[in-house]
């Protein structure tokens, strides 16, 4: 019978993920409040299930071979924790892995330098507060219920779809400067590849950064991405509107070396210039 994988939050990168697994031969399963979603996830290939169903949740998680949590977490914690205990409990499920995808945020500001996994966690923000919480609960739950749990600490994602040309395009795109600011970022189908790399490679309790090799100021990025259109990039400002300044609140730059060593990954874009590259040439 095949793999099947079942994933809490058919977003950017979960919808990457299934995909890439279903042309391994692997089964999909995928959550969706809507029916109109629901329809969508059927569209890809793979099947839905409504997360505030228990008894189809229960029936869903039962034979999975792997679990992925790609939803963030509100004020009572964890939504993918909440439906998927009981739901495994109830199944007597014992996924070989579960994933769970937090962020970078949960380092706090460092001023610029280097964090990796063994770092403080030194959340600034609500979100990232959020984030060391459902953390610590998905690896509680992993010891108490012999579970593998391995979490995933993201930075700014972008990939097709989803990056500085788009925003370059569409007129939404901001050049802010700040002196010595830096952000990590990693591609989506790089985080795809580590997902699978952890997937053939469970470790329970494992953490890992997945990022590029080159943390770089957000104005520089936008100014390669505007010299691949051949347009005039936005002009240079310091004022950060009022969605952004959770991120520019925090500056660091964020190893990705464990992941390297442990999970034997290897980055497909190891600077942005790699990836807009890549996503330039896909759409020209």
């Amino acid at each position: 019978m095949a793999s099947k994988v079942f994933i809490f939050g058919y977003g950017y990168v979960g919808k990457a993920f299934a995909r890439s697994l279903m042309t391994k031969g692997w089964r999909a399963v995928a959550t969706a409040r809507t029916a109109e979603s629901r329809a969508l996830i059927g569209v890809d290939g793979a099947e839905a299930v409504d997360p505030d169903d228990p008894l189809a949740m229960a029936s869903a998680v039962q034979d999975a071979d792997a679990i992925l949590v790609t939803a963030p977490p509100g004020s009572s914690g964890c939504p993918g924790l909440a439906a998927l205990v009981p739901a495994i409990a109830r199944s007597n499920a014992f996924p070989d892995w579960i994933g769970y995808l937090s962020t970078t945020g949960v380092y706090g500001d460092r001023e610029g330098r280097w964090v990796d996994e063994e770092s403080d966690l030194r959340a600034t923000s609500i979100e990232g507060a959020r984030r060391v919480a459902a953390e610590r609960d998905w690896r509680q739950t992993g010891r108490g219920m012999g579970l593998t749990v391995t979490t995933f600490r993201l930075p700014g994602i972008y990939g097709p779809g989803r990056s500085a040309l788009e925003r370059l395009r569409d007129g939404s795109a901001r050049r802010i400067a700040i002196p010595g600011h830096v952000f990590s970022r990693a591609h989506r189908d790089d985080i795809v590849s580590a997902l699978e790399a952890s997937v053939a490679r469970p470790r329970a309790a494992g953490i890992y950064n997945i990022c590029d090799d080159e943390p770089a100021p957000g104005e520089v990025v936008i100014d390669y991405a505007a010299r691949l259109l051949g347009v005039e990039p936005p002009p240079l400002t310091t004022e950060v509107p009022e969605k952004s300044r959770r991120f520019y609140a925090e500056n660091k730059r964020v190893s990705n070396a464990r992941a390297k060593a442990e999970l034997g990954w290897r980055l497909k874009y190891r600077t942005y210039r790699d990836g807009l590259d890549a996503i330039y040439n896909a759409t020209r």
